[in-house]
């Protein structure tokens, strides 16, 4: 087995170990490691002969999943920095630095919500200097979906497209919604919060149909939908659409 494979199997393992207790909400640390690997993949930057990504990462945690971690937390960063090491090799990536992983607690998040925030730090050239430090770009807010009750072994699966899913692109923020439905608005219960006066409780409805195309529908709101300035009840998305709920507009995408 290589190293890469062990490593990936002591994360797992971290799932049945110690750290389950520390994650008994729905943010596991295997999910995390898949996800930090993920950014990393997606903020690479090329120069002549070289593949560069970034070497700091923050990952921000509610409140409450956060306190889950007391006692444990050192011990997983450290494991996760080996983990986007060993991935970077395979991959064949270059870093400046050995990668380092923080939590952070953000109290916008919800139980089960995760934010993840990758930078490319430049070591100081001399001794007493500050790191220098490139923009800190989005952070990509990660939504675990709940657990599913077990199939029925004998049913047959129905055949469905392949499904993608819905990116609500802000200024400091991207949230990715799982699900073939997801409800904006300034209520804690919807899966995309917006915290915006002008913003219904449960203000509009994406949904993804059967064909896979993506919808927004208004629930009844005060102040109306807006796709690409245009007032709609209901409307087919298309990636980079300008959809405006209140005051706040947002780019909607798709991740497949």
């Amino acid at each position: 087995m290589s190293v890469f494979r062990n490593l990936e199997a002591r994360i797992e393992g971290l799932v049945e170990g110690v750290f389950s207790r520390a994650f008994s909400s729905e943010v596991q640390p295997v999910e995390l490691a898949r996800k930090l690997a993920k950014e990393m993949d997606s903020h690479k930057t090329a120069s002549v002969s070289r593949v560069y990504v970034p070497n700091e990462y923050t990952v921000h945690l509610s409140e409450k999943d956060r306190d889950k971690l007391e006692g444990y937390e050192r011990s997983l960063e450290q494991e996760l920095s080996g983990y986007l090491l060993e991935h970077a090799r395979r991959k064949g990536y270059d870093l400046l630095t050995r990668p380092e992983v923080h939590f952070n607690t953000d109290r916008r998040l919800r139980l089960g919500e995760f934010g993840i925030q990758a930078r490319l730090v430049k070591p100081p050239a001399r001794e007493g200097e500050m790191p220098e430090q490139a923009d800190e770009g989005h952070t990509m807010v990660y939504k675990v979906p709940p657990a599913q009750p077990a199939a029925d072994p004998t049913a047959r699966a129905p055949e469905r497209p392949s499904l993608t899913r819905a990116v609500v692109d802000l200024n400091d923020r991207r949230y990715v919604l799982d699900g073939p439905r997801a409800v904006l608005g300034r209520s804690d219960d919807a899966e995309c919060v917006l915290r915006d006066p002008n913003v219904s409780r449960r203000h509009a409805e994406l949904r993804q149909d059967a064909s896979g195309q993506w919808e927004i529908f208004d629930l009844g709101s005060t102040n109306g939908v807006k796709v690409n300035g245009r007032r709609v009840t209901e409307a087919p998305l298309r990636e980079g659409d300008q959809v405006t709920i209140g005051t706040t507009t947002f780019r909607f995408g798709i991740e497949r």
